[in-house]
């Protein structure tokens, strides 16, 4: 990985604290080479992307004044945003939506949110670019329950994108809240879901739904997980979002099981079962709601894979690969501390195995890490 451009915006923006630095933080190498040694495994390989221009999946505060607005991310601690006008890890397109939505906000004079009073039209942008065409998937961040309030915007911003735009959503979030994104939707302009090809399958990703921001890494790592699971296994996976993940295993497994319970991705997962043969369709099996509550999906799967958030796998899914472990868990975690927590679960009580070990550094320039790990009983 070449090492990026200067940043104009630094300080004060915090969005990327190893700016310019190669590889992951010291703490976390340290911790993977102690996992990986504990096992008797070698020093985990690092897997790294481009420098620039690899983040195809922003959200953007909007703050500041009609005449003067400013689209950016808090500094650190505060409310105070920093506008981000040249931000060099973001896709060039994600650039030209923020500076085409100022210039709409000046035209319209929609007001930007202002949190101590709660007032003002328009809170959040999120862009998400979709490879294959570069256009962007919009969602405008409104601070009330109906897009009326920012339809003139909305007019002004797609005057502005033009063949750029994918398509423009609504998203309401009328509430005093820290969460960016509000429970109520409206597809304003454009296609349903933005189309990724992941190892081989067709991915659909509504807004709603979560997604990889370094996507040509992600698909790095979806490829090497593939490798670790044989041909005509019946596979369970949990977390399993819009299907990122399994679609691409579906042609090869005599079953596969998919757990998930966003609504939005399930609806992007559905989506993307119906391009598959119907052979493979039928071999699928969704499995909507809570992991804990889909433990049974365990029994009899010859490979499990898990893809929790943050916080790690849920106590109930646990205690199932504990009870019935797998002969083979593939474990996707994007956080060290719970992975750890959870490998020691699994192999104190579930009599699994640290087999394999490898890092992805989807987050460049953070302190996280995206890790890929082997288990076998």
């Amino acid at each position: 990985m070449n090492l990026p451009s200067p940043c104009p915006h630094r300080p004060p923006c915090p969005g990327c604290p190893r700016y310019g630095h190669r590889g992951i933080s010291r703490a976390a190498a340290q911790t993977l080479n102690r996992l990986a040694a504990d096992a008797g495994l070698p020093e985990p390989p690092l897997h790294e992307g481009t420098a620039e221009g690899f983040r195809h999946r922003a959200r953007l505060m909007v703050r500041g004044r009609s005449r003067s607005p400013k689209v950016g991310i808090f500094q650190q601690g505060t409310h105070r945003i920093v506008d981000i006008p040249n931000c060099r890890v973001h896709h060039w397109r994600i650039n030209e939506v923020a500076a085409a939505l100022k210039r709409a906000i000046r035209a319209t004079g929609v007001a930007p949110y202002v949190e101590r009073p709660h007032r003002g039209d328009l809170r959040a942008l999120q862009v998400v670019v979709e490879r294959s065409s570069q256009r962007a998937q919009v969602v405008l961040v409104g601070n009330a329950d109906s897009p009326a309030p920012l339809a003139a915007l909305a007019d002004a911003l797609r005057e502005e994108l033009g063949a750029a735009l994918h398509s423009l959503w609504w998203n309401g979030n009328p509430e005093r809240t820290n969460r960016i994104l509000g429970p109520r939707w409206e597809r304003l302009a454009g296609e349903s879901f933005v189309r990724e090809s992941i190892a081989g399958a067709q991915v659909f990703f509504p807004p709603g739904a979560f997604g990889q921001s370094h996507l040509d890494l992600a698909d790095q790592l979806v490829e090497r997980l593939a490798a670790w699971v044989p041909a005509d296994a019946t596979v369970a996976e949990f977390y399993a979002g819009c299907g990122a993940i399994g679609l691409g295993l579906a042609s090869r497994c005599r079953e596969l099981r998919m757990n998930e319970r966003s609504p939005d991705a399930v609806e992007g997962l559905r989506r993307g079962i119906e391009e598959l043969p119907e052979p493979v369709r039928d071999r699928i099996r969704i499995l909507a709601g809570d992991a804990s509550e889909a433990g049974e999906a365990v029994s009899g799967a010859d490979v499990v894979i898990v893809d929790p958030p943050r916080k790690g796998i849920d106590i109930g899914l646990l205690d199932a690969l504990c009870v019935d472990a797998p002969a083979r868990l593939i474990y996707v975690s994007c956080d060290l501390a719970s992975l750890e927590r959870d490998l020691t679960l699994l192999s104190d009580r579930g009599r699994l195995v640290l087999r394999g070990l490898e890092a992805f550094a989807l987050f460049p320039y953070s302190e996280h890490v995206e890790t890929l790990a082997l288990l076998e009983r």
